[in-house]
Order: C-alpha cells, then sequence, then structure tokens
C-alpha cells in the first residue's frame, strides 16, 4: 500500500483510487451532471466549481481513522469518479461512489467498489460496510451486489439534496 499524505492508493487492473487533489475539482465539476447528482445523497445540483473545490478541501481534512474518500482513476482518462468511506451517526461506515456518465457501463464501479473494499477489509480492518441505492437506481444496486453486498429487507426514506426531497433508498451490508 502506497501513501499520500495518510491516505492509501489503491491499484486495481484498470483503476488508481488515490486522495483527491486540488488540481482534480476542475475534472469532478465537469464530469458531474443532474443523472450523477440526483443519486447522491449529499451532492448539490446545479454543482459549480465552488462545490468542486470546496470537495476537495473537505476531503484533505478528513480524520482518515474514519473517513477515506478517493477520487477514481483511469489510465490515460484521469479522473472519472469519487469513492467515499464515512462514518454514520450509528457508528458504521458507509460507502458511496459515483462514475462519470461517459464511463458507465464498462464495470469500473464494480472495479473501484471491490477494491476499495479489499482495503478496506485487509488495512483498515472493517468488518462490516453498509451502503444504500436509490430504489430508481437499479444500476447501482447490481453494482453493489457484484461486489458482494446483500439488502437487509430495510428501505429507508433519503434525503437527496440534488432532487430537493427524499427517495426511497434500499439498504444493504457487506461482510469481510
Amino acid at each position: 500500500m502506497n501513501v499520500i499524505g495518510q491516505t492509501p492508493i489503491i491499484e486495481t487492473r484498470r483503476l488508481v483510487l488515490r486522495e483527491p487533489l486540488s488540481t482534480d475539482a476542475q475534472r469532478v465539476s465537469a464530469l458531474i451532471d443532474y443523472d450523477i447528482a440526483k443519486m447522491t445523497t449529499r451532492m448539490p445540483w446545479p454543482y459549480a466549481q465552488q462545490d468542486a473545490d470546496a470537495f476537495v478541501v473537505q476531503v484533505q481534512m478528513q480524520d482518515r481513522r474514519r473517513d477515506n474518500t478517493f477520487v477514481i482513476t483511469l489510465e490515460d482518462e484521469g479522473v472519472i469518479g469519487v469513492l467515499g468511506f464515512f462514518l454514520t451517526p450509528e457508528g458504521r461506515t458507509e460507502v458511496g461512489y459515483w462514475i462519470g456518465g461517459a464511463y458507465w457501463g464498462r464495470g469500473l464501479a464494480s472495479e473501484a467498489l471491490m477494491g476499495a473494499l479489499g482495503w478496506a477489509a485487509r488495512d483498515w480492518r472493517k468488518r462490516l460496510v453498509v451502503a444504500g441505492h436509490f430504489a430508481d437506481n437499479p444500476a447501482s444496486g447490481r453494482v453493489l451486489c457484484k461486489a458482494g453486498f446483500l439488502y437487509t429487507g430495510i428501505v429507508d426514506a433519503k434525503p437527496s439534496r440534488a432532487r430537493g426531497q427524499s427517495a426511497d433508498t434500499r439498504m444493504m451490508v457487506w461482510l469481510a
């Protein structure tokens, strides 16, 4: 495991997951459209350059014992998305991710998630990770299933900042 600052670098067959740098903010901002923002809980819409700049600053100040956020990079393409682990108010580690629309359907989200979960179990010593996907985003559910997540049977109403309202969220769990 290589490290920039305190954030590890995770390498998969096609991807490198690493700490977001200030130079990544413009690319992050350019990748995000409403189709991505509406499938997240925290991302505003419209998403401006200042939002990307604030995101990078926030990530660089994370307590790495609790939270770890990575940009997902593809060789010859650069940043194509983001994946992050964060501690929920209930004290569980949750994972979320997004991939730019031009990169959908290529297995890149699954590859990034499986690589990150391997790191989380092996190096970060996490044995349980939770996730959820909006019910109207079955593609994200397939990514989570492919990575080994199981449905809990719980459907929560989670806020979507971009939508300006809550959406049904199918909750899942992964055990190392």
